[in-house]
């Protein structure tokens, strides 16, 4: 029998025509787990504060009866991304993923630039960031270490095992949104507040505290909204959260009309938000609904259902 040639490898072993180089390896795991770390806690951050992220999102031009399911979607995708490409047998996976994302963020905020423009975009806990030319130089970066971590990774296998690290993040994502829905209803407000100089509890009756920033052009709309309606017995109180001396000016430029406390520290300790415009409706003390989406026929819808307007 003619004898097989050495250069044949056996069963079980990996073709050296199969063998990354070790510096290959380096560069894919150093930049993976750049990934990781960048994925992992800008989802983990959508996960668990969803409804302030679905604020920021509905502020991105994405219709706001879906905020708060585009924030829980990309939190789970985004961690599930990074999970993936931190761990060297779903590494290509994670990769590929990663980049899926990031193009398509990109292209979403390319088709919107225009309005989008110097709007923030905070994805990081850490890092502050507007749409500009910088944002699609930095996704940019990040798309190349994708690619490094992908090309440079061996194939990835046991799709059964990533299957149940998305269920895991799928899971912490529900519970997490369970909690914060909990915490959204029934928190008590501050026992008193200064308005005007003055005093005022927030112990009896309804009110409704509204935070804005007088250079917000949403803020100014959602006023205007606001100063539509026909309330019941309820006292609004303006709260900005930037340049306070255009606090009475803003008020009175939107029809609004509302006296101004400038207790913002003491109030965003105990009702957490991301950004204005945002508003909290007490009563009797405690806290009835947070209202995120200032569209008008959803606005009246909440109000309504908790008696504050007409």
């Amino acid at each position: 029998m003619r004898n097989m040639p050495e250069s044949t490898t056996h069963p079980g072993e990996r073709s050296p025509a199969l063998e990354i180089p070790g510096w290959k390896v380096v560069a894919s795991t150093v930049a993976g787990s750049l990934l990781a770390v960048l994925f992992v806690l800008s989802g983990a951050w959508k996960i668990t504060d969803p409804f302030s992220w679905a604020q920021r999102i509905a502020q991105l031009h994405v219709p706001a009866n879906l905020s708060l399911a585009a924030a829980c979607f990309f939190g789970v995708a985004e961690t599930y991304a990074g999970v993936l490409v931190l761990v060297p047998r779903f590494r290509r996976w994670g990769a590929w993923l990663c980049g899926f994302l990031l193009i398509a963020f990109m292209v979403y905020i390319a088709y919107y630039y225009n309005a989008l423009h110097g709007a923030d975009c905070n994805c990081f806990p850490w890092l502050k960031r507007v749409v500009g030319p910088a944002f699609f130089l930095e996704d940019a970066a990040m798309l190349v270490l994708a690619v490094i971590a992908g090309w440079w990774a061996r194939p990835s296998t046991c799709p059964r095992s990533a299957a149940i690290v998305l269920m895991a993040v799928a899971v912490f994502a529900a519970v997490s949104l369970g909690v914060s829905a909990r915490m959204q209803s029934g928190v008590q407000a501050p026992a008193r507040i200064t308005v005007n100089g003055s005093p005022l509890s927030l112990r009896q009756g309804r009110f409704l505290i509204y935070f804005f920033d007088p250079e917000c052009t949403h803020c100014t709309q959602a006023a205007r909204n606001l100063a539509r309606f026909d309330w019941r017995d309820v006292r609004i109180i303006g709260v900005p959260t930037a340049q306070p001396q255009f606090g009475p000016f803003f008020m009175d430029h939107t029809g609004l009309g509302a006296p101004v406390s400038n207790d913002l520290a003491l109030l965003r300790k105990t009702f957490h938000f991301a950004n204005a415009p945002y508003a909290v409706a007490i009563e009797n003390g405690r806290q009835r609904e947070a209202l995120t989406d200032f569209d008008p026929q959803p606005l009246a819808q909440s109000l309504r259902a908790i008696g504050f307007i007409r």
